[in-house]
Order: structure tokens, then C-alpha cells, then sequence
């Protein structure tokens, strides 16, 4: 299960939605909790990263590594790690296209998904990528539980 404060999951809606028509990308950071079977994500803040990508970015979305090598230092001197990634589908469902499997190597981690329906989040998602191996990876629903804020 993901757990996110309500506050970070506004923001990230409120990312694809300026992002609009582009999709926006970001960062998860937080602690695992739990046995290894059935850990929990909690996310203690969303961060938001330029979309990097050289492509069409209406579809398409890149995390430059520099900013996610600054944001994993970042992480581990705050005592956290990064428990996943989100970005947006301008127009299209909250559903892991073939190029966000092609191109989710982090094994274990959360994948966010918000539609973005002409310019308005619709519906949000996130995935657990499984697998033990890049050849047996594979996107599984995950439950998103909203946290109330301080």
C-alpha cells in the first residue's frame, strides 16, 4: 500500500494539471514500514522534477539523472529513500502504457499515474513494479491510501 498525505497527492495532481498538455514527472520520497511480504510505502513529500524528456512530451517523460541523484543524496541524508516516481497521462487513462514498463527500472518501487482529462486530473493511480529481474518485471495495482495532513 502507498500511503501519501493528502497534501503531496494535491500537489502531484495539481503538477499534471500545469504541466497540461505535457505530462509532468516527480519523485516520491518517504520510509517502508512492515513486514517484507506486504510493506507499506509512507511518503512524506512529492517532489516535483522538469520533465527531461527530449522527446514529444505530450507522451513522454524523462527524469534527468542529475536531479534524481540529487534528490536520492537529499533523501538519505533526511533518513528516507525513494519509494517511487509519479507523472502524468495528458488525455489518456491512469494506466501504465508498454513505454512506462520499457522504462520503469526501479524494482519494488511506486509508479503514479494521474490522468489529466483537457486540463483537469481525473483519476490517479499507483503501480508496484514487481519482479525480481528486469525480463520478470511487471506493473501491479496498488492501493493508495490518502493521509490526513497536520
Amino acid at each position: 500500500m502507498l500511503q501519501i498525505p493528502e497534501s503531496a497527492y494535491l500537489q502531484l495532481r495539481r503538477h499534471g494539471e500545469a504541466a497540461y498538455p505535457h505530462e509532468c514527472c516527480g519523485v516520491l520520497v518517504g520510509v517502508i514500514s512492515g513486514g517484507i511480504s506486504a510493506p507499506d510505502k509512507l511518503v512524506s513529500q512529492a517532489i516535483a522534477v522538469e520533465n527531461a524528456s527530449a522527446g514529444n512530451t505530450h507522451n513522454h517523460y524523462e527524469i534527468n539523472p542529475i536531479d534524481l541523484v540529487r534528490i536520492e543524496r537529499q533523501a538519505r541524508a533526511s533518513n528516507v529513500t525513494i519509494l517511487g516516481f509519479y507523472h502524468s497521462h495528458p488525455d489518456h487513462p491512469a494506466q501504465p502504457s508498454s513505454t512506462d514498463l520499457a522504462e520503469a527500472h526501479w524494482l519494488g518501487c511506486s509508479y503514479v499515474i494521474t490522468e489529466v482529462a483537457n486540463g483537469v486530473a481525473a483519476d490517479t493511480r499507483s503501480f508496484h513494479l514487481a519482479g525480481s529481474s528486469e525480463e520478470e518485471k511487471s506493473f501491479q495495482p496498488e492501493e493508495i491510501s490518502l493521509e490526513a495532513g497536520p
